[in-house]
């Protein structure tokens, strides 16, 4: 899928046919983005414009010359999108290129981040003149994609934390497993803030990037250190979170235990009383003695409820 946005009649116009690309001035260009394109879109684009967009293993390498490249008369960016995929999310590469005012995007998925941006710029087409303000929008659509990501996160760590304690037949193994997925979740999202933390960091020191927009990027530099700490603050409450539910499941362990330990302890005394009598020695006056049987059994109930007696008084019951 190919969008060409151009000014036409001092508003942004859209365009989405390839063959029409050669009647546009280059002057009036203003946003190239390819989805989920075709080889030959891609090849045309390259082309038409002398560009050259980065492979998919170009735009997975961390290393900060592979992200970020500045070049005499262009910008090679490389950043990585959250996708949503089915209540799950993922990583979306996106390939980007700044050339004298005209934005170049490459990317796979429909992302949100792109939709919300393409809304902004249909509510205020005659507001974006150049490709600065239509990454501008699309970095801090994504800042605010990520801040309402952190507090959903957020909000389902708090009715976890509310089942774990209120709800005393929970399942040990699904809360476990919550835990497990919200902090995978916590650290995509950080490495994904962090991702753009270095993206507009090395905007803010590219001299390609116009003056006028330094402004907008450090408030978003701002924004994103908030996130940061709302992000650090979510694996802080995670980690609580899991403690709480280990100490909950070995004080159950310890329940069980106690209840086995007591049991024991209070059959002791009988299981004593009944290896006296069984050694079947010739002098032993109870052997004979009509009453034997139930004098035996007898001391043997009268230690164990005493036993348990004790154990109540102690508080270990």
């Amino acid at each position: 899928m190919l969008r060409i946005y151009y000014k036409k009649d001092k508003r942004l116009a859209k365009e989405s046919d390839i063959t029409l690309l050669r009647s546009i001035p280059l002057n009036d260009l203003v946003w190239v983005d390819l989805q989920n394109s075709t080889v030959e879109e891609k090849v045309t684009i390259e082309t038409f414009f002398d560009i050259k967009y980065s492979s998919v293993e170009e735009s997975t390498e961390i290393e900060s010359s592979s992200r970020f490249n500045e070049l005499d008369d262009e910008l090679i960016i490389n950043s990585n999108f959250l996708s949503s995929k089915e209540q799950d999310f993922d990583y979306c590469p996106v390939s980007i290129v700044l050339e004298k005012g005209i934005l170049f995007t490459y990317r796979d998925d429909n992302l949100k981040t792109f939709g919300e941006s393409v809304k902004k710029i249909k509510s205020n087409p005659g507001a974006f003149t150049n490709g600065y303000q239509i990454l501008l929008t699309i970095l801090e659509t994504g800042i605010e994609q990520d801040a309402d990501i952190i507090e959903g996160l957020a909000k389902d760590i708090a009715d976890l934390n509310k089942k774990l304690t209120l709800n005393r037949k929970r399942s040990d193994e699904e809360i476990l497993l919550k835990i497990a997925s919200f902090q995978n979740y916590n650290i995509l999202m950080r490495e994904n803030i962090i991702d753009k933390q270095r993206l507009v960091s090395s905007l803010m020191k590219s001299n390609l990037f116009p003056e006028e927009y330094m402004s907008v990027l450090r408030i978003m530099i701002k924004d994103i250190g908030s996130l940061i700490e709302h992000n650090k603050f979510a694996f802080e409450r995670l980690e609580y979170l899991q403690d709480t539910f280990m100490g909950l499941v070995n004080i159950e362990q310890n329940r069980i235990i106690k209840i086995f330990t007591v049991a024991t302890v209070a059959f002791m005394p009988p299981t004593l009383i009944a290896s006296i009598y069984g050694m079947n020695f010739r002098l032993m006056p109870e052997l004979n003695w009509d009453y034997g049987y139930l004098f035996a059994i007898g001391i043997m109930v009268l230690s164990s409820v005493l036993t348990l007696v004790y154990f109540k008084k102690k508080n270990w019951l």
